[in-house]
C-alpha cells in the first residue's frame, strides 16, 4: 500500500518566510489527488518536500506507512516528472527509460519487458531508438512518463508537467495522463496551477492559497460547494461574479438588495441558513453559467433583472455578455442564438438555486 500522509508540513527560509504553513493531507493508495493554486501558494514545495529534494522544517511526512523526513530521494520508492523533461540528449528514447534500471543492476530482459510494457502505455514503441533531439514536446513528455513508468515506484510526483507544451497538446497529454493512472493504478500526487488540468484530471483537488489549503476535494464538490471565496474564485473558467450585496429580512423572507437598484429574493429553502445574516454586508456569487438568457420557462427560484452589455464574447458553443454592477464586471452565459448587443438593455436571469453568499471580511462561504 503506498498511502502517502502530511502531518503538520512546515517549509520556512531563511529570515522566516514559511513557504508551507503546518499543512495536513493524506492521499489513499492509487488516489490521484492535484495540488492547485497561484504561484508562490507552496505547491511546488509540497511537492518536493515529498520527494525528498526540499528539506522540512517541521512535521512529519510517512509514505506506505513509513515516515520519510531523513530518507533521501533516492530510497523512498518515487519516480518524479518534471516540467522540463530532464532526458539524456545522448542517450536514445530507449536508454533513457532503461538508465535508472540500469543503475540499480536490473536483469537485462527485466529492463527490455519494462521498457517495452510502458511503451505500448504510452505509444511510443516507434521512437526507442531516437534521441530526444528527434522528437516533438509532446514525445519527450511521453518519454519522461515512461521512465517514471518502468521505476514501478510507490508512487508518481509531477510537477507542472505539461506547463511548457502549446495550448492544443496540453489538451491530449492531459487525457494521456488520465488513460495512464487508469491503466497503472499508481498513487499519483501532481502539480499544477491550472484550474482546468486539475478538474480533469484528479480524484481529489487540494486548493492551496499562501501556504496553507484552503479545501480538499472531489472536482465537482469544490466546483459546486466551495468553502471559501478564494476557492469559489479559483475553481471555474470563467471565474464566479461576486457581487457586493446587502441580505435584508422583509415579511419573512430574504432578498438581495444589489447595486444598480436589483433586488433578488433568496429561496424559501435558504431561510433558515442565512438569517441570522440578515442586515449586513454581504458578497452575492454567482457563476456566468447561472446567469443567462431570461427563458420565462417556470423554473423555481430564477429571478429576472434587467443589465446593459458594455462587452459581447461570442464563443461559438456560448456567448459571454459582461455587463456593469456596482462598478465591477459582471459575465454571464448566454445561448448563441440570444441577440446581444453592447450598449442595448437586455432581460437577464439569476438561477439562485446556485447562489452562493460570502462574508466580505473572513472569506468564508455561508
Amino acid at each position: 500500500m503506498a498511502q502517502v500522509s502530511l502531518r503538520k508540513i512546515v517549509k520556512e527560509y531563511e529570515g522566516g518566510v514559511q513557504a508551507v504553513k503546518g499543512i495536513d493531507l493524506d492521499i489513499a493508495d492509487k488516489e490521484f489527488v492535484v495540488l492547485v493554486g497561484p504561484s508562490g501558494c507552496g505547491k511546488s514545495t509540497t511537492l518536493r518536500m515529498i520527494a525528498g529534494l526540499e528539506e522540512i522544517s517541521g512535521g512529519e511526512i510517512s509514505i506506505g506507512g513509513a515516515v520519510v523526513n531523513d530518507i533521501p530521494p533516492r530510497d523512498r520508492d518515487i519516480a518524479m516528472v518534471f516540467q522540463n523533461y530532464a532526458l539524456y540528449p545522448h542517450m536514445s528514447v530507449y536508454d533513457n527509460m532503461a538508465f535508472g534500471l540500469m543503475l540499480r543492476k536490473f536483469d537485462k530482459a527485466e529492463i527490455r519487458r519494462r521498457v517495452e510494457n510502458a511503451a505500448r502505455i504510452l505509444d511510443i514503441g516507434e521512437l526507442l531508438d531516437r534521441k530526444p533531439k528527434a522528437l516533438s514536446g509532446g514525445q519527450r513528455q511521453r518519454v519522461a512518463m515512461g521512465r517514471a513508468i518502468v521505476r514501478d515506484p510507490k508512487v508518481f510526483l509531477f510537477d507542472e508537467p505539461l506547463s511548457n507544451l502549446d495550448a492544443k497538446l496540453r489538451v491530449q497529454m492531459r487525457t494521456e495522463i488520465k488513460k495512464v493512472h487508469q491503466t497503472v493504478r499508481t498513487t499519483t500526487v501532481y502539480v499544477t496551477h491550472d484550474q482546468v488540468e486539475a478538474m480533469t484530471l484528479a480524484d481529489r483537488v487540494v486548493v492551496m492559497n499562501g501556504g496553507i489549503i484552503e479545501q480538499v476535494g472531489p472536482p465537482q464538490e469544490l466546483y459546486h460547494r466551495p468553502a471559501t471565496r478564494f476557492v469559489a474564485g479559483f475553481i471555474g473558467s470563467p471565474a464566479m461574479n461576486f457581487i457586493p450585496a446587502r441580505l435584508e429580512n422583509g415579511a419573512g423572507a430574504l432578498r438581495l438588495n444589489l447595486p444598480d437598484g436589483v433586488t433578488l429574493p433568496v429561496p424559501a429553502e435558504r431561510t433558515g441558513r442565512y438569517a441570522a445574516h440578515a442586515g449586513k454586508e454581504v458578497l452575492f456569487g454567482i457563476r456566468p453559467e447561472h446567469l443567462t438568457e431570461a427563458r420565462g420557462d417556470g423554473r423555481q427560484n430564477v429571478a429576472a433583472f434587467e443589465a446593459t452589455p458594455e462587452v459581447i464574447e461570442p464563443m461559438g458553443a456560448e456567448t459571454l455578455v459582461i455587463f456593469p454592477m456596482g462598478g465591477q464586471e459582471v459575465t454571464a452565459r448566454l445561448d448563441p442564438s440570444v441577440p446581444a448587443e453592447p450598449g442595448r438593455r437586455m432581460p437577464l436571469a439569476a438561477d439562485l438555486n446556485q447562489m452562493h453568499l460570502i462574508e466580505p471580511a473572513s472569506g468564508r462561504v455561508l
